[in-house]
């Protein structure tokens, strides 16, 4: 009989294959492969955007710095010989933290960096998968409920909740890009899905 693998262990063995695929493509970055940036695009355009978007609560904005974004990090790369992050996830997130805060800065915005709007709210153009209207009515209602909520969380919550909950990052990725150590994150993840799930009025 073939070997039984529980879910934990499959879930570890996806996130070690994955670490090992982002250290080979840091290594290729930190020496200029170009290949290396084409592949970093691919796999982190939509998470870096979905980030950025969560932060600044327009969408062409959130394209022009999620541009704004890959450029800075190979400027980084090509500029500095020692790229001091210990993972990819580490070098993207925070350079899109540093853009992030440089545009609101740029702008002079009289709001914080935790406001996005006077309701609070964001929206995002989200396609349902499936052609029934009724699955998308549904879909668009969680997605309205969810992005309402995430806009109503202080921004340390907000991008701890997008890069934990809904990027998957781990504990260790979080605490390299925040630089803090793994008990503070932990302790960061757990008061932020609390106010998430007392904003959203749920116990699970």
């Amino acid at each position: 009989m073939p070997p039984k693998y529980s879910i934990a262990d499959l879930i570890f063995a996806f996130r070690m294959k994955r670490t090992i695929k982002e250290k080979i493509i840091l290594n290729r970055l930190k020496k200029q492969d170009i290949e290396a940036f084409t592949e970093t695009y691919d796999l982190y355009v939509d998470k870096l955007y979905r980030f950025v978007y969560f932060k600044v609560g327009e969408v062409e904005m959130a394209q022009d710095l999620t541009s704004e974004v890959f450029l800075r990090t190979w400027n980084y790369v090509c500029e500095n010989k020692e790229v001091n992050v210990k993972t990819l996830p580490a070098l993207l997130y925070r350079v899109a933290r540093n853009v992030v805060i440089d545009h609101y800065r740029a702008n002079k915005h009289n709001v914080s960096i935790d406001q996005v709007n006077e309701d609070g709210e964001l929206k995002l153009d989200i396609e349902a998968t499936g052609d029934d209207p009724i699955d998308k009515l549904d879909i668009d209602l969680t997605m309205d409920k969810v992005q309402t909520a995430l806009a109503q969380l202080k921004d340390e919550y907000r991008e701890i909740i997008v890069m934990r909950y809904i990027d998957e990052l781990t504990i260790e990725e979080i605490a390299d890009i925040l630089e803090k150590n793994k008990g503070n994150i932990r302790v960061l993840a757990y008061r932020a899905l609390q106010a998430l799930k007392a904003i959203l009025g749920v116990d699970n």
